[in-house]
C-alpha cells in the first residue's frame, strides 16, 4: 500500500561495505601490539587504541568484557554496533587498526551506531 514508508537502506554507491577476516584484528599479537604501542583516544566514553599500518585496509578490534554488560545478549548486542559502525566508516579510515573499548552500561541501539560513525570519523588522519 502507499501510506508505507519506504525502508531505510544504506546504499554504497557501487561499493561493497564488507567486514571480512582481513578486515578484524584477530591475533592476540595484534591485540597486545595496539595496546602497548598504539595511540590512546578516549571520546564521548568510548576509549579507541588507534596505530598506523604502512599499507592496506582498516583493521577492527573488539574489547567487550562481563563489565560492560552481563548478559551475552547485550554484549553481542555491542559489538553488532560497533561492527556496523565500523563497516560502514572504514572506507575513510585508511591503513589503520582501531581497537575499541565502550563505555560500562552501553546500550547497543540505532544511536550508538549513529554516535560511533562519527567518532570514528574523527580518527582519520
Amino acid at each position: 500500500s502507499s501510506d508505507l514508508a519506504p525502508p531505510r537502506v544504506v546504499v554504497a554507491a557501487g561499493k561493497r561495505f564488507g567486514l571480512d577476516a582481513s578486515r578484524r584484528l584477530r591475533r592476540k599479537d595484534d591485540f597486545e601490539n595496539l595496546l602497548r604501542h598504539g595511540s590512546r583516544r578516549s571520546l564521548n566514553g568510548y576509549t579507541f587504541y588507534v596505530a598506523r599500518r604502512e599499507s592496506g585496509e582498516a583493521r577492527l578490534g573488539l574489547l567487550v568484557s562481563r563489565r560492560h554488560a552481563a548478559r551475552a545478549v547485550v554484549r553481542n548486542g555491542i559489538k553488532r554496533c560497533i561492527r556496523e559502525a565500523f563497516r560502514l566508516t572504514q572506507g575513510d579510515l585508511g591503513a589503520l587498526d582501531v581497537l575499541v573499548r565502550p563505555p560500562y552500561g552501553a546500550q547497543p541501539s540505532a544511536k550508538m551506531v549513529a554516535q560511533l560513525r562519527a567518532l570514528l570519523a574523527r580518527l582519520k588522519p
